[in-house]
């Protein structure tokens, strides 16, 4: 017997002989002892009878979201024709699960075993529901929740429910267990976890009845490095302890600091999307400044360009499609955009006035945000993702599958946008039609889909907001968001921050902050979100705190310790330029410009707003289409369509061809070559690269003209030039 049988020997005897696997001897309740055995043995699984249309006639809730209905179905449904409490032996829904008579979900126990004791004792006390008395259930707890292990190491899992009148109980047996990373760990049934043979991190998420909660499984490196590799990195901020930390304790040694050249183009890049110009580049690698960095991080927080770059950003998130909101309505909530950026407007301010917006959608651009999601259901997820970094969506038609997220959380959210009302031409023309207007009056309401009660408005884990006459539900969401005690607001929007800086969240994806999705660091992520509120949800402020410590300026290079490692911020990860950053780039680079409609000829892709305007560029990088439901996360892996395209594009090739002064310099060419690269990667050339480069004047039939095309074509088919690292 192998030693995980075993394990799983001793964990099942242990139950039997605590009592576990006996039926309960108090008064049985439906939902508190039938509910958990009937989950356990997958009845009310998605593939099963939790289907849209049931199984057989037969449907139950999701993951047990609704108890009251499951109880119908298996006591009252068809007649009663499941349960027979004359012989509760010979009830069809206990002969079916035991595989007596013939059922397609399979055997799902076994005669004599826990769930059919538990259910025919049940049965046999005349099918109760669950009495006003019974308590709830509360909080479910794992245990050990954080753990270091060695590879290969057996880990049992106990996982404890506790009641609303204080009690508790061991529900490690029906407990469901998932292996998010089967890789670091594998779980098996019975909560008995298996370490895998990589270091690093997984999760186990186990679930109970709708609560969920997870274990963390950390595999330092079995190579210690010792305490002094990390007492001597340089600290300039918070973020430098917090994150040596965890590297510490998984035995990850960060990567060595960045040379100034990848500084100056990381950093403008990341600020306002624009590659240095080969004189800015030379003046800052030639400064001697001991605070040069600081003073690079402080001039572009300034440039005017850092308005248009994070607009864009923004406009990914909330712009609406003109086809559904009209044109102007549009072009407004982006010009909005870039003067709350221009302005440095307090973040809180600025998701209060979009929450709040009242007025013309001819007028004032947050309209077009409401106008978007003109119903309260609509509203309900859109906000809690993008402002919470909390996903819904499931909870609209039913319990989520991996998070506490009820379909009342869901509706309740909803009941915040109920009391807003309009009026005008609701779907605009093609070129904006009339105006609508929008604004808060009493009445109104929003209503469970099952159960029709009225939802009170409350936002995910927080307090009950009853309607008061003469105030606007939305902006009681809006003070609630930047109070103090709010979980989500701050850490959802500095993790946003955080993943364009770093090229990933601390919680990934950003906007998806559950207990089975942990964050890499919790202090971390803490500790950004209250530094971001007590400085007045100061954007820029967050911006530069992220630049200034030591781990932003990591080298990208990795070491033998980092290499594997993809989400502890040990060295900078590589990411693609965006779509416009990319197409200004290769402009700035080539001399070229392009043309949008609507727009001046030559202005940059960034002032874009409308992904109407036609770009064969912008769409083979990864502009999103504002007509699918947003917000709209951009695919940011390359692909063989945007090498060929920059490789081949008819657009590029006459953009190479464009005479600048760059191009028509009088230059020794070693001189020129040296610019070339400047221009492209902020960097002189090594000398093998210098070499090659040389090579394309000597070749054959090359003219200067033709050397020169050649090379910058080069340097811009290059991952250096295509990603910011």
């Amino acid at each position: 017997m192998s030693l995980r049988s075993i394990a799983s020997f001793l964990i099942i005897t242990a139950s039997a002989l605590h009592g576990e696997t006996a039926p309960p001897t108090k008064a049985i309740s439906f939902t508190n002892d039938v509910m958990p055995q009937i989950q356990k043995a997958g009845c009310s699984a998605g593939t099963c009878h939790s289907k849209p249309e049931g199984q057989n006639n037969f449907k139950l809730s999701v993951f047990g979201y609704d108890p009251g209905l499951d109880y119908s179905e298996i006591v009252d449904d068809d007649r009663g024709r499941r349960v027979f409490p004359a012989a509760p032996e010979d009830s069809l829904f206990l002969k079916k699960a035991t595989g007596q008579i013939p059922h397609e979900g399979g055997v799902r126990f076994e005669v004599g075993s826990e769930p059919y004791k538990v259910i025919l004792a049940w049965m046999k006390a005349g099918m109760p529901y669950t009495p006003d008395t019974d308590p709830k259930l509360t909080e479910v707890k794992v245990e050990p929740r954080e753990n270091l292990y060695k590879k290969a190491a057996l880990q049992q899992l106990k996982v404890t429910a506790k009641y609303s009148d204080g009690s508790t109980r061991d529900v490690t047996r029906l407990a469901e267990y998932i292996s998010q990373d089967k890789e670091m760990a594998s779980v098996d049934e019975h909560g008995l976890v298996t370490v895998g043979k990589l270091t690093g991190e997984g999760v186990v998420v186990l679930r109970y009845m709708g609560l969920v909660d997870v274990a963390r499984i950390t595999v330092p490196s079995e190579k210690t490095l010792p305490a002094e590799v990390y007492t001597r990195l340089p600290v300039k901020t918070e973020i430098d302890k917090l994150v040596y930390d965890r590297l510490q304790k998984l035995g990850i040694e960060p990567s060595a600091p960045c040379s100034d050249e990848e500084f100056l183009r990381r950093a403008s890049l990341d600020v306002i999307g624009i590659l240095p110009s080969p004189e800015k580049a030379r003046a800052f690698l030639t400064s001697t400044a001991p605070d040069k960095r600081e003073q690079l991080i402080d001039e572009l927080l300034k440039h005017p360009n850092y308005a248009n770059h994070w607009a864009i950003k923004w406009g990914d998130l909330i712009r609406p499609n003109p086809s559904r909101v009209g044109v102007k309505p549009v072009l407004l909530i982006d010009a909005w955009l870039r003067d709350a950026f221009r302005r440095n407007m307090p973040y809180n301010q600025m998701v209060r006035e979009l929450l709040t917006a009242s007025g013309s959608s001819h007028d004032y651009g947050p309209v077009a945000f409401v106008r978007d999601k003109r119903e309260p259901i609509d509203a309900s997820s859109f906000v809690s993702q993008i402002f919470l970094g909390v996903r819904m969506d499931c909870a609209k038609c039913h319990h989520h599958p991996s998070e506490k997220w009820t379909q009342e959380d869901y509706y309740q959210m909803a009941a915040f946008f109920a009391q807003t009302k309009h009026k005008g031409q609701g779907i605009s023309a093609p070129i904006s039609g009339e105006p609508e207007y929008w604004w808060y009056a009493p009445g109104g309401s929003v209503t469970h889909p099952i159960t029709d009660a009225v939802m009170i408005p409350k936002a995910p884990d927080g307090p009950e907001m009853p309607y008061v006459n003469g105030q606007d539900p939305r902006k009681m969401l809006a003070d609630w968001m930047e109070g103090s005690d709010n979980p989500f607001f701050a850490k959802a929007i500095t993790n946003r921050i955080w993943a364009e800086f770093f090229g990933r969240g601390i919680v990934e994806p950003v906007d998806d902050f559950r207990v089975s999705n942990p964050a890499t660091n919790e202090p971390l992520i803490d500790w950004l979100a209250r530094d971001f509120a007590q400085n007045g949800y100061n954007l820029k402020h967050l911006m530069r705190t992220l630049m200034r410590s030591n781990v932003y300026q990591l080298s990208s290079r990795p070491n033998a310790s980092n290499l594997a490692d993809s989400k502890n911020f040990s060295r900078a990860y590589r990411r693609r330029l965006s779509a416009e950053v990319l197409a200004d780039a290769v402009n700035d680079f080539t001399g070229g410009k392009d043309s949008f409609a609507g727009l001046p000829s030559g202005s940059r892709a960034v002032a874009t707003w409308n992904h109407k305007m036609e770009s064969d560029f912008l769409d083979a990088f990864g502009r999103p289409n504002a007509s699918q439901e947003c917000p709209c996360e951009r695919d940011k892996k390359s692909s063989v369509v945007q090498a060929l395209h920059l490789m081949n594009s008819q657009n590029l090739q006459e953009k190479l061809a464009i005479e600048t002064p760059l191009k028509n310099s009088k230059k020794p060419e070693p001189e020129l070559v040296r610019d070339l690269y400047l221009a492209a990667y902020n960097r002189l050339p090594e000398p093998a690269e210098m070499k090659s480069a040389l090579g394309y004047f000597a070749t054959p039939g090359a003219t200067r003209q033709t050397a020169i095309e050649d090379i910058m074509w080069s340097l811009m088919n290059s991952a250096e030039f295509v990603f910011n690292h």
